[in-house]
C-alpha cells in the first residue's frame, strides 16, 4: 500500500511527469473548438433573436413609459401613467374579458374536438391519409383568407342566412351582427382554423404508443375505455402540453380575424380583443406610448400564462 501510494502521488514541487500532463493538456484545450463551434452556428440565430425579438420588445418598454404620437414624437417621458390609465380603460377591459373568452373556447373545444377526430383518424388507408389533409387544409390558410369566406358565408346576407330563409326561417340569427352571438361566431371560426394543428399533434402522439402495451392491456381484460385511460391517455401528454401551450399562444394573439370579419364590433367592442385594441390606439388613435403600454401587458400575460402552464403540464408529464 505505501508502496502504491508513493506511485500515485504527484513528484516533489507539484511538477506531473508528461504522461500525466498529455490528458490534461488535452481536456483544456479541447473545450476551445466546442465553444467557437457552438458560436458559428448559433451567431447568426441570436444575432437575429436580438435584432427582431429583444430589441423591440425592449423599445417597446421604453416607449410604454412615455406620450409619444405621430406628433409627439418621441415624447415625454410619463412613468407609470400609462399602465395607471389601463386599469379604468373599459375598453381595455373589455377586450381582455373578450380575449379570455375566446382563448378558454380555443383551447378546451380545439382540444377535444382534436382528440376525438384523431382516434377516428388514426387508421390505414387512402381515404383517411385524405380527409387528415382535409382538416389540416385551414392551419396554412392565411387568416385574412379564412376570415372574407367565412364572413360571406355568415353575414346577414351571406350563404348560410340565405339558406335558412328559403327554409322558412323568417328570422335567422344574426352571426356576425348580433352582440350575443358575434364573439362566439368568432370563436368558431378561430376553433374551425386551428383543429387541424390538433388533429396531427395527436395523430402523432397516438402513433407513438407502442403495440405491445396495448395488446398486453387487451390481455389483461382492459376493454376500450380502460385501455384509453391507462394507456393512450397517458401517453398522449407530451401532444397534450404541446397543443395546450399553442393554443393559449394562438388565442391571445387574436386580430386579423377580428379586424376582417367585425372590425371589433357590433357595438362597442362586443368583439375586440388585446391584440386589436393595441393596433387601433397605436394606429387609428395615434397614442403610442399608450398601445405600447397595451402590447407590454399582453406580453407579461401571454408570457405568464404559457409558463406556468407548461410547468404545470410538464409535472403532470412526469406524474403519468
Amino acid at each position: 500500500m505505501h508502496l502504491m501510494s508513493t506511485a500515485l502521488a504527484p513528484p516533489p514541487g507539484g511538477q506531473t511527469t508528461g504522461q500525466r500532463s498529455r490528458p490534461v493538456s488535452r481536456r483544456r484545450s479541447g473545450w476551445r473548438p466546442k465553444v467557437l463551434h457552438f458560436l458559428a452556428f448559433a451567431a447568426p440565430g441570436l444575432v437575429a433573436y436580438l435584432l427582431f425579438v429583444l430589441l423591440p420588445i425592449g423599445m417597446s418598454v421604453r416607449t410604454s413609459f412615455t406620450n409619444r404620437s405621430l406628433i409627439n414624437n418621441p415624447g415625454q417621458w410619463v412613468g407609470l401613467r400609462n399602465y395607471s390609465n389601463l386599469l379604468s380603460d373599459s375598453d381595455f377591459t373589455q377586450a381582455l374579458k373578450n380575449t379570455i373568452i375566446l382563448t378558454v373556447i380555443i383551447t378546451v373545444v380545439a382540444n377535444v374536438a382534436g382528440l376525438a377526430i384523431a382516434m377516428l383518424l388514426d387508421r390505414r388507408g387512402k381515404l383517411f391519409n385524405a380527409m387528415r389533409a382535409v382538416f389540416f387544409t385551414p392551419v396554412i390558410l392565411s387568416g385574412v383568407v379564412v376570415s372574407v369566406i367565412w364572413r360571406a358565408i355568415l353575414s346577414d346576407d351571406g350563404l348560410l342566412d340565405t339558406m335558412l330563409r328559403s327554409l322558412g326561417v323568417q328570422h335567422p340569427p344574426g352571426w356576425l351582427s348580433d352582440p350575443n352571438i358575434a364573439l362566439y361566431s368568432v370563436a368558431f371560426i378561430l376553433t374551425w382554423q386551428i383543429l387541424g394543428f390538433c388533429v396531427v399533434v395527436y395523430l402523432a402522439g397516438l402513433q407513438g404508443v407502442p403495440a405491445e402495451l396495448m395488446e398486453a392491456a387487451e390481455l389483461d381484460g382492459a376493454g376500450k375505455a380502460a385501455r384509453f385511460r391507462n394507456v393512450t391517455w397517458p401517453m398522449l401528454a407530451p401532444a397534450l402540453t404541446i397543443n395546450t401551450v399553442m393554443l393559449l399562444i394562438s388565442g391571445f394573439k387574436v386580430y386579423d380575424q377580428i379586424q376582417v370579419m367585425t372590425n371589433g364590433g357590433p357595438g362597442n367592442g362586443t368583439t375586440s380583443t388585446i391584440a386589436f385594441d393595441v393596433v387601433q390606439t397605436t394606429f387609428t388613435g395615434n397614442h403610442i406610448g399608450y398601445g405600447a403600454a397595451m402590447a407590454v401587458v399582453m406580453l407579461v400575460i401571454i408570457a405568464s400564462v404559457s409558463v406556468v402552464t407548461l410547468r404545470f403540464l410538464q409535472r403532470r408529464e412526469i406524474t403519468l
